[in-house]
């Protein structure tokens, strides 16, 4: 067990301040974000070349050095040994929060291990900001990043999530979008969806309706720019696939099965099949293995 005091004196370790930086509009740019990146002894980039363009702008000197998905297991270490030292560090991803859909969680973890204070600088989200103008639900959500880029595991993800009442929340790239549209309608029906393009950038750009509307829009344009964060509306149910009741006439392994088929773990489809019954998971998982 580690209670973290963040900011209690006489901590001999350094410290490591997860820093968000602007998505698009560098007035995004907090004055704590500032201060902290300014103060730290170092600070941890996914690209240098970007964050070096940032650190100019706010006239920030800070000695800068490289963490990023090809160099974490060579540099993780090497970062958690000067903390441990007592030097402070910024971790900061291209943009937005770092460790969302970018490296770092692997740094957050190692440092949690040896009990090094780990302190958000919160600021820019590309996927709650999306969210919250898309006009579909707010009061739940379920953030899922990047898809898988292969075909089959694109598809088996999309079944996994396509009875969560939840609203989802993707990131795509643009030679990517009008694909991964068709292939959301194909698996999960022709629900809303929302398409933030450009976030907080001058060529913002929202577009909002069905899928099919959506993708009609998207097969009329020749050349797609910018990176896209999705919002799709949740499942609410239907006549045809019903998730109260297709299960009714399954025995519990049955039921667990047929989730682990489109690709769920174990865990995950025992869950959701305590939740589906109205059953206490331990139930579910006896019944499960009971003639193993």
């Amino acid at each position: 067990m580690f209670v973290q005091k963040s900011f209690e004196k006489g901590h001999e370790e350094g410290k490591l301040y997860l820093v968000a930086t602007p998505i698009g509009n560098l007035e995004d740019m907090t004055v704590r974000a500032i201060r902290t990146l300014r103060e730290v002894d170092m600070i941890a980039a996914e690209d240098t070349r970007q964050t070096r363009k940032l650190l100019t702008h706010f006239e920030i000197e800070t000695r800068l050095i490289s963490y990023h998905e090809h160099n974490k297991t060579a540099s993780g270490p090497e970062i958690i040994r000067m903390l441990k030292e007592g030097k402070s560090f910024a971790l900061v991803s291209d943009a937005g929060l770092p460790a969302i859909s970018d490296p770092g969680q692997e740094l957050v973890r190692d440092a949690v291990a040896e009990e090094i204070p780990v302190i958000p600088i919160p600021g820019p989200n590309a996927g709650l900001s999306a969210l919250i103008v898309s006009g579909i639900s707010t009061d739940r959500f379920v953030f899922r990043g990047f898809l898988p880029r292969d075909k089959k595991e694109r598809r088996t993800e999309l079944e996994r999530l396509r009875y969560y009442p939840e609203t989802l929340i993707f990131y795509e790239s643009p030679h990517r979008i009008t694909k991964t549209v068709k292939e959301m309608e194909e698996v999960l029906g022709d629900r809303q969806i929302v398409l933030g393009r450009e976030l907080t950038k001058r060529y913002e750009e929202f577009t909002r309706g069905t899928m099919e509307e959506v993708l009609h829009f998207l097969e009329e344009h020749e050349e797609i720019r910018g990176e896209f964060t999705v919002i799709v509306a949740g499942y609410t149910g239907g006549a045809e696939d019903n998730q109260d009741n297709w299960w009714s006439e399954l025995d519990v392994a049955s039921h667990v099965d047929r989730y682990i088929e489109k690709g769920w773990n174990k865990k995950e489809a025992l869950k959701q099949a305590a939740e589906d019954r109205g059953l206490p998971k331990r139930e579910i998982y006896n019944e499960y293995h009971k003639n193993e």
